[in-house]
């Protein structure tokens, strides 16, 4: 079992930055990948940033460039850094993790909600 415990977030005006964490704890086998995607209502989930247990990152199109995805090991911590904030970046961001599928494979972006871990959710809102 993992738990995961998201703060950060909040209201900002465009091109400003915010910081979400995602501190794991439990079993951490279960958090070999860990992601975040959002949700902004009446639309679909979209996976935003993944890292994987050798520090490979991937990154949503429309986030490549301006957010950073990172994991401090000792503290089991995700981090979401984002700049350049847009008001179409708008949404609830969830942190999410599990452990490595069949072959040490963790999912693609698109498939971040099917982890079995996530956090409580944080909302974000950027005005224009």
């Amino acid at each position: 079992q993992v738990q995961l415990l998201q703060s950060g977030g909040g209201s900002v005006q465009a091109g400003g930055s915010l910081r979400l964490s995602c501190a794991a704890s439990g079993d951490s086998s279960h958090t070999h990948c860990m992601g975040w995607f959002r949700q902004a209502p009446g639309q679909e989930r979209e996976g935003v940033a993944q890292i994987e247990r050798d520090g490979r990152t991937s990154y949503a199109d429309s986030v490549k460039g301006r957010f950073t995805i990172s994991k401090d090991n000792a503290k089991n911590t995700l981090y979401l850094e984002m700049n350049n904030l847009e008001p179409e970046d708008t949404a609830m961001y969830y942190c999410v993790a599990d452990g490595t599928f069949s072959g040490g494979y963790c999912y693609t972006l698109s498939h971040l909600s099917d982890y079995n871990y996530w956090g409580q959710g944080t909302q974000v809102t950027v005005s224009s």
